[in-house]
Order: structure tokens, then sequence, then C-alpha cells
């Protein structure tokens, strides 16, 4: 029996905007328990909401990058529910008339190109957040700054068919909130996170299987593995002859299991019905075709121009237009007329590398775009071999200097008088007759021994290119 996974994702991200949703509180994050909150937020009685009109500015953003129809009369619904870090027992969400629907998005999967539906995106209050008491104790508190924090959530039609498609798929959402300056796209924050819904049914089945709900996965490598885990998880119980729960799970990251949380509730649970506190959002075209023609150049167009300007590979353009810092600090160091593929190089492969290792951001790793082109240059001229460059480097990370005061400082430049490089060449052919003999008795591997130790006795500062050429006249003489 072959299963197919089918899967839908609903993903929320918080926005970047200074105050919350319906008042006037700071949205900061990290402050005081309880201190970014008025009586709007704490739902206390006789106060009423006041949509933040940025809110709505973002929400047209997205629907616009993501090629939703915008709806020009949006509506807020109240969603009924009680837990404890929901002051009003209900949130303020949007259900029949969301702002945006009926839009798409293209992957990128195994050098594949999918398009994805989106159903719809919609505006929403976070609610706040439950505090358990860490020492074994019962006690748990309520924080709620986060309570009214402005949210999208982006809701996907069920078109994966692997968790690999929607690791790429939040991997691209990510990426356009951040483009659009929306979100801060911070996940250890919370700024994005995700549900994922999973079923499977026997190939070439229409019918949906029935379905589960992880909740609030933040982190792409966290989707992919508790989808994985869930579409392995229910096969084995379709195989051994139980029937699949609908119910909302939670993903264990430590364990990397998912595990029961709730019965899955249905729309009709929530009990929505318009909101009466809040007035119909009446948007005219004028205002969202002035919103679009401030778009920025999206990941997608960016990274066809880098193919066409630049002459990267579509994987490598690919590789730098995903993340928008990333992307700006590459031009940047293109301005200084760089060669477009060694600076690819340096800024994709070692400068990526550091920000992996020091969970920094490009922009804080502390090497400015225009000393890394200086560098790049510097390995273009001659200056300095690619092997010295990255001893550079190592330096101008530790100290902040310039990669010129570096290779002066350090007698680091490159030598590539013909004349020096003939002495010593010269001076290594003449101490390994052996070697000679292999090589002119056809065991060409020798070449690189000779390379080697040219190269070993110029304290590695020999040019190469000129070495190997030296060599190659003299061992064939």
């Amino acid at each position: 029996m072959k299963f197919e996974p089918v899967i839908g994702l609903e993903i929320h991200t918080q926005l970047a905007t200074a105050s919350k949703i319906f008042c006037r509180c700071s949205t900061q994050y990290g402050a005081l328990p309880n201190s970014n909150t008025c009586p709007v937020c704490l739902g206390l009685p006789g106060v009423l909401p006041v949509l933040n009109k940025k809110v709505l500015e973002f929400a047209v953003r997205l629907g616009l990058a993501t090629h939703c129809t915008i709806r020009l009369d949006s509506q807020f619904s109240r969603k009924n529910y009680f837990y404890p870090d929901l002051p009003k027992a209900y949130q303020i969400s949007q259900f029949d008339r969301p702002i945006c629907e009926n839009g798409w998005l293209d992957i990128e999967v195994g050098g594949k190109t999918k398009r994805i539906g989106i159903t719809r995106i919609h505006m929403e209050e976070d609610a706040g957040k439950l505090i358990h008491d860490e020492e074994g104790g019962d006690s748990s508190y309520v924080d709620l700054n986060r309570a009214g924090v402005p949210l999208l959530e982006i809701v996907s039609e069920p078109d994966f068919r692997s968790a690999e498609e929607a690791k790429a798929y939040m991997e691209k959402i990510h990426s356009l909130v951040t483009y659009l300056e929306i979100s801060d796209g911070d996940m250890e924050k919370g700024n994005l996170r995700c549900d994922a819904n999973v079923s499977i049914r026997l190939s070439g089945e229409e019918k949906f299987g029935t379905r589960t709900e992880t909740k609030n996965i933040n982190s792409f490598r966290f989707v992919q593995q508790a989808i994985a885990y869930e579409i392995e998880r229910q096969t084995e119980e379709v195989l051994d002859g139980r029937e699949i729960t609908q119910e909302t799970r939670l993903w264990n990251a430590d364990k990397k299991v998912t595990y029961s949380m709730r019965s899955k509730e249905e729309a009709h649970d929530y009990r929505y019905f318009p909101d009466p506190d809040l007035p119909v959002a009446h948007l005219s075209q004028q205002w969202v075709d002035s919103i679009q023609a401030q778009l920025p150049e999206l990941p997608d167009a960016k990274q066809q121009r880098f193919v066409v300007d630049y002459g990267l590979r579509h994987e490598d353009a690919g590789r730098l237009v995903s993340d928008r810092a990333v992307a700006d600090y590459y031009e940047e160091v293109l301005t200084a007329e760089s060669d477009p593929k060694l600076a690819f190089n340096w800024v994709a492969v070692e400068l990526g590398r550091v920000v992996n290792e020091t969970k920094k951001s490009i922009r804080e790793i502390g090497v400015p775009p225009l000393q890394l082109s200086q560098l790049i240059g510097m390995i273009a001229d001659g200056s300095i071999s690619g092997k010295i460059a990255k001893t550079v480097f190592e330096e101008m990370l530790r100290s902040g200097e310039a990669p010129r005061q570096i290779v002066e400082a350090k007698g680091l430049r490159q030598v590539s008088d013909p004349g020096a490089l003939d002495k010593i060449a010269e001076e290594i052919i003449a101490k390994n007759p052996d070697q000679v003999q292999q090589y002119r008795e056809g065991k060409s591997k020798v070449f690189g021994f000779f390379v080697g130790q040219v190269m070993k006795a110029s304290k590695g500062q020999a040019n190469p290119q000129i070495v190997n050429q030296l060599l190659k006249e003299k061992l064939d003489a």
C-alpha cells in the first residue's frame, strides 16, 4: 500500500508595528510582564477597539506580493473560546470576509518549481502568554504583553506533498515578510510560527484523509521534522488497522515526536460572528494601487536579475536573495566592481559560514562590504592568493582592519616575480632528484609534490599559476 501525504500550512507572522492592533500599547519584546497593557488589551468592560491603519497596510502589502485578491470591504469577527491568556474570552480575527484571498506562491524543491495556492490572509490579534512554574510547582502565570499584538495568518491550500515542500514554502514566506519590511521574522521571538495540517491517503485517491494539526512550530527545520514524523506516525497507525483521530498535536523538539494536545475544533465550535465594535474596513482601490506601486523588488524578481546581470547560476542567486540583508550586502560588494562570481563565493560561503557559527546577521559580523570588495580585488589583481586571502579574512574578522593594511603589515603580498620564483623552483628540483626521475617516468602526480614544496619555501606567498608554469617548463625540459 502506497500512501500520499496531504499537507497544508497556517503561518502566523507578527507585524513590525510600534503599537498593537486595536490600542496604543507598545509591541516591545522582552518588557516586564503585563507592563505593555491597557484596558483595551486587558479586555476590561466598556472599552472599544480602534484598528491600527498600519496593520491594514501591511496586510495589503503581503496580499499583493502573494498575488491575492484584495477585499475592499473586509470585516472582523469574534472567535469565541476560553483560555487563561485570552482575557476577553474571544479573539478578534477575520472569518468569512478576510482582507486577502485566492493567491499563490512558487517554491523550488529538487530543482523543480511548484505553485502553492494561498486560500486567504487575514488580520487578527495575538493572545497572551502562559508562564508555568519551573521549580516543580503547580502554578501558572499570565503575561498579557503579547495580547493584542498584530498578526497576519497565511492559510495555504493543501498543496504540499512532502515535508521538504512545506519547509521551502515557510522559508519563502519568511523571505517575503522581511523583504516587505512588515515583520522582523525573528523565529526565536515567535515572529513567525506555523501550524501544520497533515493527513495521508492512498495514492491516486481524491478524497482527503483525517487530518491532524501540529501547532506553533517555530523553525524551518522543526516544521520539516514534525511533518515527516506525523506522516510516518499516521502511516503506521493505518497499517496497524487503527483510525486516525482528528486532533491538535504539539511538537517536542528534544524527542522529535508529536504528541496529542486536544481534540481538533471545527469553525462552528468557535461561534464566529461579526464584531459589533469594529466597522467594516472599507478600502479604496486607489489606496491599494498606491501600495502596489511602492512594493520593493521581491525575491523572485531579484533572483532573475542576479542571473541575467551578474551571470550567477539560478540556484546560487537563490541562495543570495533568500535573505534581503545578504542580497543587499552582495550588491554593495559589487559597487566596487568586484567579480560577481568571486563575490558570491565570499559572501555566500565564507561570510555565510561566519553567520552560521556566530548566529549574527551579515551586518553584525564587522566586515563592511567595501572591505570585502577590496579583498576580492586583491585576489583578482594577483596581489594575494586565494589561500592568503582566507588568512587575511580571519584577521579582518578579529581586528576590523582593512585588508590592504593587514597584507602590508604582515608581509603577505603574493610573490609574482618570475625571477625570484625561478630560483626557488631550481633549488627544489635540485634537492629532489628521485622525485624528478619519478615524474619523468610518467608519475604525473609527483608534480603536486613540487608545487607544495615551492609554496612551503615561499611561505605560501608564491603565485600558484606562475609556480605551475615554471615547474612544468623545467621538469618537462
